[in-house]
This record gives C-alpha cells, structure tokens and sequence, in this order.
C-alpha cells in the first residue's frame, strides 16, 4: 500500500475525509475508490458512496478476498446509514465471515456490530441484547469501543433502564473523547439528552405533568396501574398486557383510566371508542361486548365493573391508575420518533421498523408531509423521508419494542 492510501486511510480513521479526499480524489484504482467512497459517505452524500464503493468491489477482483469483503461491509454501514434497513444480512455475515478467517478481527467486529444497530432500529432488541452479550469491546480502538456502548445505551433505553443506559453513555463519552471523532461524541451528546429531556406526560386523577425517562422507570415499579399511550400496553409492577393490535380496548381502558376513580357513561364510552356522535342500542351492545372482552384481557390487573351510569376500573392490587401519554399527542407519532434521529429514511424501512404496510406508512407520510411535519428528497425508490428532532422532547418511548406477548 503507498504512502497517500496510508495517509488518506489514517485521515478517514480521525474522521477528516476532507484531508483523505486531498490525496486520493483523483485515482480511480481499487483501493482509492474505496477510500473515496468511505469518505463521500462520511460527508453525506451516500449515494456517491455507494457507487464507489461497488466500484471498488468490482476492481478488487475475487482474487482479493478481505478487501472485497471491507467494500461489502462499507456498503452495509452505508446502507445503513440511508435507513435501508432491508439490505440483505446474509451478504453481511457472509463477508463478515471472511474477514474472521482471514484474520481481520476489527473489521469483522465492525460488520457485527452494523447488525446490532440494524436489529436495534426495528425493535429487536432481545436478538441485539443476546448478540452484543457476545462481544468484547476491550480489544478495539476506541471508536469501536464508543459504537459498543451506544448499542448497549440503546437497548437499556428501550428497556427503560435509566441507570444502566447512563453508565453505558458514560464510556461511550469516554471512548469518542479518546478517538477524537467530533462526529462519534455528537452522537454520543445526542444520545444522552435523551435522559434530560421530557419522555411521557402523566395523567393522573385529572392531572397532566412531563415527566423524564427516570420518572417513568419509577412510574412502572410503582403500585400504579399504568395505562400506556406510548406502548399501547396496560401493566403494573408484575404485568403487561399489551394491547396494540386491540386499538378499541386499549381506547376503551385509557378512558376509564383518565376519568378514575370515577365512571365513565356509556355514551361517553361509545363515541370515544367507536368515534360516533350518537349511539343507538346496537352500538350499546357492541360496547358490552368490548367490555367484555377488555375484562377478560385485563381479569389479572383489574377488574372493568359496570355502574348504573358506565363502568369504571377496579385495580385488584394497584393503589392508583394513570395515564402515561406521549408528550405531545400525534397519531403518527411512532412514525414521528423514528424520523426524529435526523437520518434519511425510505418508506420502506419504516415499514419494516413499525411492523406496518409500505402502503400504510406512505399514506401516513403524504399526510404529514402536507402538515409540513416531514420533508423528503428524491423520487421513486429514492426518496428518502426526514425531519428534524422534535424539540424539547425525548422519543425513546415510541420507538420500537416487541410486544410483552411476543
């Protein structure tokens, strides 16, 4: 290898693709378009990345097997990057392989852990839990390290394990500190607002207040029977029922649950749960039925008893029931909290993310992007879709999670 690969390659390890672009801008053999490519990837233009990336797949040749390999991986890191959550993992874990076998332990970590982020940004964060428990991150530079320990706060963070994901951000800030990487301890800045900053809102007999990832820790070890909006779900202390595919009981439970200790009337239950203005007796029975049903769902956590008026709830072990919100109500707010990292997202990687319908998930981006809540760029396959964080809050509780029954 010359001495301006060398030099171009230690200049994209500090994170200055500019100074690695002075010395390889012009030369299109295998090696410097790799390093091109890495270097567009880090200055954000990916789709530049991508190509040259392939061409220098392409111009390795199958005699040059681990440097094929690196390309397969910085494509996958590119891939992504652009939120292509569909690239295929088998081309990863094959290249992954190689690099093993041929003795490249850092870069074969490096294409572990693209997987582990990959799992974690559609929710499965069991299979990137037991994967990351594989991994030693002593051996590795330091920017390694910081990627270790964000994927580790990312997975206490979706397990609401606030003291766990503040130690992990803590290495994590130590590691970006020594790699000297502005744009890894941005990440890492990032990631730890997440903890200073408004997760929930409580309702609590008839009172709302913001409350931190911490509070919400608390919140689900409390005696407190919690019905919440941003999981979909009804738990307490030893429980969780979840109720997000059952969207008319989990509405029907959340009404009770705002109006405890007191009932709520029929017709009030009627026309929130059923969205009418008026009900009749058939809708009167339908609501018996759904009642029932929640009653049924729920016999472990409370009991739905009917009042002359309505029904209200009786927690069989709870001291009180409350409401846990998202901070600010949006329909599309899941959708919302994944476009908030900033990144670059195609439908359907969101659909992939949210378990949902490319159709749906277009549908729901058409409408807000007439709100003027998203923006995109790009036409056809690609168009991606953005927007900037929502400010003052943290969305880590709309992200998503497997569902307690999974």
């Amino acid at each position: 290898m010359d001495s301006l690969i060398t030099a171009a390659a230690r200049a994209l390890a500090a994170g200055d693709p500019l100074g690695a672009l002075n010395r390889v801008a012009l030369r299109d053999d295998a090696p410097a378009l790799a390093l091109r490519g890495i270097a567009m990837a880090q200055l954000g233009d990916l789709a530049r990345a991508r190509v040259l990336v392939r061409r220098a797949a392409r111009a390795f040749g199958t005699r040059e097997a681990v440097a094929r390999a690196r390309c397969v991986v910085a494509e996958a890191e590119i891939a992504l990057a652009s939120r292509e959550l569909g690239w295929p993992a088998k081309t990863l874990d094959a290249a992954r392989a190689t690099l093993e076998a041929h003795g490249d332990s850092l870069n074969a970590a490096h294409a572990r852990y693209l997987e582990l982020r990959r799992l974690l940004l559609i929710g499965r964060v069991d299979d990137a839990q037991r994967m990351l428990a594989t991994l030693d991150p002593t051996p590795w530079p330091p920017a390694t390290r910081a990627t270790h320990e964000l994927v580790a706060a990312g997975i206490a963070l979706r397990r609401l394990q606030t003291q766990p994901a503040r130690a992990a951000l803590q290495r994590a800030a130590q590691a970006a500190r020594a790699a000297r990487i502005p744009a890894l301890a941005a990440e890492v800045d990032s990631a730890a607002a997440l903890l200073s900053t408004p997760a929930a809102r409580l309702i609590l007999r008839g009172e709302a207040r913001l409350m931190l990832l911490d509070d919400v820790e608390a919140l689900y070890a409390s005696p407190t029977l919690v019905i919440d909006a941003c999981r979909l779900s009804v738990r307490d202390a030893h429980a969780t029922v979840s109720l997000a595919r059952r969207p008319v009981l989990f509405t029907l439970a959340r009404v009770l649950a705002e109006a405890w200790p007191a009932d709520v009337p029929r017709d009030v239950l009627v026309a929130r749960a059923f969205r009418l203005k008026l009900a009749d007796e058939s809708h009167r029975a339908r609501l018996r039925v759904e009642i029932g049903r929640l009653r049924t769902l729920l016999r472990a956590l409370t009991n739905v008893r009917a009042t002359p008026d309505g029904f209200v709830l009786t927690p069989r072990i709870a001291r009180d029931v409350a409401v846990l919100a998202p901070p600010a109500e949006d329909p599309h707010a899941p959708l919302l909290a994944l476009l908030a990292d900033g990144q670059p997202w195609s439908s359907s990687a969101l659909a992939l993310a949210l378990g949902a319908s490319q159709r749906t998930i277009q549908r729901a981006l058409d409408t807000l992007d007439t709100a003027r809540k998203v923006q995109s760029y790009g036409r056809g396959r690609a168009r991606r879709w953005m927007t900037p964080p929502v400010p003052g809050f943290a969305t880590a509780l709309l992200l998503p999670m497997p569902l307690p029954n999974d």
